[in-house]
């Protein structure tokens, strides 16, 4: 298959198989004799598989290492499920970072409710406010 036929069958952008090609990811296809990239037909699915495992939160280093376990082996599935545990606890401490966020904006607009005359905007002060220093 032609970069194209690949790219569209893995609905990504053309580049994106020549950046996972310099990534490693995807293994360098063979040229045609006019020059062509000729990707073998685990391409699509390879592709696939990484764009799946970013939608999951996965980095690329991560997905990396993601596609060497599923080259099977019987120590894939527990290393797997380190690398996704890993990828859980990440993700409750952002959801815990978005939530303290939204819990300080959400106090800063309920401040805003002081005539309009007599006030400055408290979002724009605390915004403008040096950070305390943790240590």
């Amino acid at each position: 298959m032609r970069t194209s036929e690949v790219a569209a069958r893995a609905r990504v952008n053309p580049q994106t198989l020549r950046y996972y090609e310099r990534r490693g990811l995807l293994p360098e296809p063979t040229r045609s004799a006019s020059g062509y990239r000729t990707y073998g037909p685990p391409a699509v699915q390879i592709v696939r598989f990484i764009k799946r495992a970013q939608e999951l939160g996965f980095a690329l280093d991560v997905v990396e290492s993601l596609l060497e376990l599923a080259k099977g082996g019987p120590e894939g599935c527990d290393a797997t499920r380190e690398l996704a545990t890993a990828k859980i606890v990440e993700l409750d401490a952002r959801i815990a970072d978005l939530q303290q966020m939204r819990t300080s904006l959400a106090r800063l607009v309920q401040t805003c409710e002081r005539p309009r005359h007599r006030r400055e905007c408290p979002i724009l002060a605390e915004i403008s406010t040096e950070p305390e220093d943790p240590s």
